[in-house]
């Protein structure tokens, strides 16, 4: 069986590649790094090592790569897929759509049966994103049945993957732990199950359980670790000051996910344990600029803080540390960061509450604006 994941990062390889190859696929790879292509093509294997006591190593033989420059080329390797993949990050997904959709015409044409499309991505259905720019280039015909020839399965993915430091370009370390949770409704059926993923009928509580514990968790720890001069979330986590501040924010995002969703309080309680004593491993090195980067998505209205804080508000649930997360973003300063740079540069020029109203989506009057206001002060104070 021919996968092909495109983003040939971190992550792609060792998370979404060496799954793909324990479930029996030949990887080929698409990126636009010409330099990741190369190796790739020339070592045609790479090896992933888990950050644990053993430094248990595994090796993805048998790939290939493709630039994803070259859509004619994608798109006929595509011709030979069962499984497409994704770990691009949200907002490339409207770059690679057109490979895809040429793709997809050529699957039409010959009459193939359907592919599965899973973009594995920190996003809310980021399938259905991608879907909808793949789509929207399809040909007016085509548009009406492109279903008989690829669907588009949403998916949630949880592993901690580090900015890597390896002399071996292709070298990955990965955590241990890894979730691959897909919604089985639009798993086409003549493509088999891969082994490691776990299936569900409905992804969504899924999709915010990981969302706004792991995520949330993550960027509460950079946020405050930051105001506090640590460098790596490990260092941050050592605080044990740190520690209760990142649980009490879990806390109010399990209580809006519990209410939202009906999860069982004890389990979601141990799962919030499970990520803290994931931050903490000692065998990992993750770097508070590498998790803290892009604040203004980080506080933008539907992702990690913003959203679960007014779900929780809807819910009647107090939100002092998901809101004080906020505020934290909001001193976070990283001149290599062009959203780091564009909020704190809007924060001077238009004050704290027209920068509240522009990126958290929160109006003036709402009671969520007013605390993370009052927070916000209280931080810069301290």
């Amino acid at each position: 069986m021919q996968a092909i994941h495109f983003g040939a990062g971190n992550i792609g390889r060792g998370f979404i590649g060496l799954l793909l190859q324990e479930a029996q696929y030949h990887i080929t790879f698409v990126d636009v790094n010409e330099n990741l292509v190369n190796h790739l093509n020339e070592k045609q294997h790479y090896t992933v090592q888990y950050a644990n006591e053993n430094s248990d190593q595994f090796i993805v033989n048998n790939v290939t790569a493709l630039s994803g420059n070259d859509i004619s080329k994608v798109a006929e390797q595509i011709t030979s897929a069962t499984i497409i993949t994704t770990a691009v990050g949200v907002h490339i997904l409207p770059y690679i759509a057109p490979a895809i959709a040429e793709g997809i015409t050529q699957r039409a044409k010959l009459k193939l049966p359907p592919l599965a499309v899973v973009a594995c991505e920190n996003a809310i259905r980021a399938s259905s994103i991608l879907k909808e720019h793949v789509v929207s280039l399809l040909s007016e015909e085509l548009k009406q049945t492109y279903e008989q020839f690829a669907t588009f399965p949403d998916a949630a993915v949880d592993r901690i993957v580090p900015i890597q430091h390896h002399e071996d370009p292709l070298f990955v370390t990965v955590e241990p732990f890894y979730e691959w949770t897909i919604e089985k409704t639009n798993w086409p059926t003549n493509i088999p199950l891969i082994g490691g993923v776990h299936y569900v009928d409905q992804l969504d509580a899924y999709i915010e359980r990981k969302l706004f514990t792991v995520n949330t968790g993550h960027c509460t720890a950079a946020y405050h670790g930051y105001r506090k001069g640590y460098t790596t979330i490990q260092e941050a986590m050592q605080d044990e000051e740190m520690v209760q501040e990142v649980r009490a924010a879990l806390q109010e995002s399990g209580d809006a996910l519990i209410a939202e969703y009906g999860l069982d309080r004890t389990a979601h309680n141990q799962y919030i344990e499970q990520i803290l004593e994931r931050f903490k491993n000692p065998y990992l090195t993750d770097e508070i600029l590498r998790i803290g980067r892009s604040p203004i998505r980080k506080i933008s209205p539907n992702d990690r803080l913003i959203r679960p804080a007014t779900l929780a508000y809807q819910h009647g649930i107090a939100v002092n540390h998901l809101t004080k997360a906020v505020a934290a973003a909001l001193i976070y300063k990283d001149n290599d960061d062009k959203e780091a740079v564009e909020l704190q540069q809007f924060l001077l020029d238009h004050g704290i509450d027209q920068t509240l109203t522009k990126y958290t989506g929160l109006a003036e009057d709402h009671p969520l604006h007013k605390q993370i206001h009052a927070q916000y002060n209280q931080l810069g104070e301290e």
